[in-house]
């Protein structure tokens, strides 16, 4: 960890809330730089809201990153960690086991800066001359992002030190050992808490200042994550002391019932369960949006702009999997294994056939609109399909081009973006949390279901679970565990499809032995295209890192779960330890 000596307000905090403040409605609200010094800041509502907004730039929020829509790590894309996308045929190094101790390709990394300029805020409100109930809602605000920051943390490196004030150069904490993952998520719980206790319990437009509502749903996530982590990592390398599961399940029904009995949030759905659900990530306003709860607007006149549908003009390299395909139930709800409704995999136009409409509002298909010119209405293409492969703008290596978050529709205003907005946090990731802690508590009920999963399937017109008629599913991911944990998993893998969540669920699940090791990543039948440089495997479909990978990922079981430390921070304080697996 680094410090420097001093904050200086004018030229860190003070630019980027003007930056901000630039570029969000509502939060035009500018402190004059030339009445801010150190001494006389602090003391005003509004200069404890401009300290504040820097932590509302994007990189502590989850960001666009290519077609893979927003997540809780910085930079997004954790689909393509994972078995439900590839990037091209470049091999993600963690799943193949490729990174050394020096590696830092993570965008999050041992740096506590933004640690340190939360405890800054921490160490000198108190000195605000207004009433705190005027103030309280910037308080709500730092523990909310200072939840963020170590949420990070705690995913990336585990234990990490917990640092509850700003340090000097000589702070003896500077050298103090990592803190328990457990008792950093219990603080990352607390903070989160205070949070709720203290922000705005109004809906708000969504895009402006976090609210109580939001703080709950991250809480949600954290315990979940956890929760997880210390049942499934019991027995490796990753496990916990003195780990209670139970604890954070019960926390995650505790914060998940509370958003859910406001009565604020509830699922998008307009009656056409063909659409509602692609409809829901292209549109260009979300402030009154039932099932959003957070989002960034975007304004290429405030050069704030959103490359999104740049990125997926073109399907280019990135591509969905075979695996996700397949875990689509079809439109009885049951399986595609033996179920005579299934239509076979010679063609994608046969795979949709009776398929949960997810399926086909996820990917896209042959007769799925491509572009419309927002002028004339002209349609210039179809899909693609017959065109990949052809060239270098039309690399699909598994064939399935992603949908999910694509407008046709789509306004250009510069070369590379766009204004389509995105979401952060929706209300299906409660519901979803809700059923899993049920579920992983064993205590989940028909009501359970019919208040939580049931209000996904709605939307799309899917028959409901039904959880006394579960069919069994021999390609479930998980044989060993209940049907009802299985398919709450797969419901959650195919509402949050490409939206970043499925690396984050492999790793608290300690599924990768299962879902990546020795797995390589397959698309549709090479058949259906009209060339491809790609290999295919012994059954004819595409497999784009069979010569790359013959023997599959090589995911180290007893290493890759988390990030090394760096070791010039081991360095720097001896009393840090090396994460598991990772040697000089």
């Amino acid at each position: 960890m680094r410090y420097s000596k001093t904050i200086i307000i004018t030229g860190c905090f003070i630019t980027l809330s003007v930056i901000f403040n630039a570029c969000q409605k509502n939060l035009l609200d500018k402190y004059p730089l030339d009445e801010v010094t150190s001494s006389d800041f602090f003391l005003q509502t509004n200069d404890l809201k401009v300290y504040m907004n820097q932590f509302y730039n994007g990189s502590l929020l989850p960001i666009l990153n290519g077609p893979i829509l927003a997540n809780n790590y910085r930079g997004g894309a954790d689909d393509y960690n994972s078995d439900n996308a590839i990037n091209g045929i470049v091999m993600q190094s963690r799943l193949q086991g490729t990174r050394t101790i020096n590696w830092s390709g993570d965008l999050v990394g041992w740096n506590f800066s933004d640690v340190r300029s939360i405890n800054y805020f921490f160490d000198n409100y108190k000195r605000c001359q207004s009433k705190f109930d005027d103030y309280k809602q910037y308080v709500g605000e730092a523990h909310f992002f200072r939840a963020l920051i170590y949420f990070q943390f705690l995913q990336t490196f585990g234990d990490v030190p917990w640092l509850s004030t700003n340090l000097g150069t000589t702070s003896p904490e500077l050298y103090a050992p990592r803190t328990a993952r457990n008792l950093v998520a219990d603080n990352i719980i607390a903070d989160l808490d205070s949070a709720a206790l203290y922000l705005s319990t109004d809906k708000g437009d969504g895009s402006s200042r976090i609210n109580k509502w939001m703080a709950l749903l991250i809480q949600s996530r954290v315990a979940l994550y956890e929760g997880t982590w210390e049942k499934y990592h019991a027995n490796d390398a990753f496990g916990v002391s003195n780990s209670q599961p139970e604890k954070y399940f019960n926390k995650v029904v505790e914060s998940a019932s509370t958003i859910m009995s406001s009565g604020l949030y509830n699922i998008y759905a307009k009656g056409n369960p063909s659409s509602d659900y692609a409809d829901l990530f292209i549109q260009r306003d979300y402030s009154t949006n039932e099932e959003v709860l957070f989002w960034r607007r975007f304004s290429t006149a405030l050069s704030i702009d959103n490359n999104k549908n740049y990125i997926t003009e073109l399907p280019s390299s990135r591509t969905l999997t075979k695996s996700l395909a397949d875990a689509y139930l079809c439109s009885d709800g049951k399986p595609i294994s033996g179920n005579p409704l299934f239509g076979g995999t010679d063609s994608i136009s046969n795979e949709m056939k009776n398929r949960d409409p997810r399926f086909y509002q996820t990917i896209f298909t042959p007769d799925a609109v491509w572009e419309i010119d927002p002028t004339s209405g002209t349609i210039y293409w179809r899909v693609v399909y017959n065109t990949l492969g052809t060239d270098g703008l039309h690399n699909a290596p598994t064939g399935y081009v992603q949908r999910k978050g694509y407008d046709p529709q789509m306004i250009y205003h510069s070369l590379n973006y766009e204004e389509t907005p995105s979401i952060y946090y929706r209300f299906a990731e409660v519901l979803l949390n809700f059923a899993e802690a049920k579920a992983e508590l064993g205590v989940i009920t028909q009501d359970d279901i019919n208040n939580s999963i049931k209000k996904l399937r709605d939307r799309v017109g899917m028959p409901n679970l039904n959880l006394s008629s579960i069919t069994t599913d021999p390609m479930w991911d998980f044989p060993n565990l209940s049907p009802t944990i299985n398919e709450i998993r797969r419901e959650r893998r195919i509402e949050l499809a490409s939206e970043g969540f499925r690396w984050p669920d492999i790793a608290r699940w300690a599924a990768a032995d299962k879902l990546i090791v020795g797995k390589r990543p397959k698309g549709f039948k090479q058949s259906q295209l009209k060339t491809t440089t790609y290999p295919v495997d012994s059954n004819g479909f595409l497999d784009p890192l069979k010569a790359s990978i013959p023997n599959g990922y090589g995911f180290v079981i007893g290493r890759d779960y988390l990030n090394p430390i760096p070791l010039n921070e081991i360095l720097f304080n001896p009393k840090l330890t090396q994460n598991p697996g990772w040697k000089e």
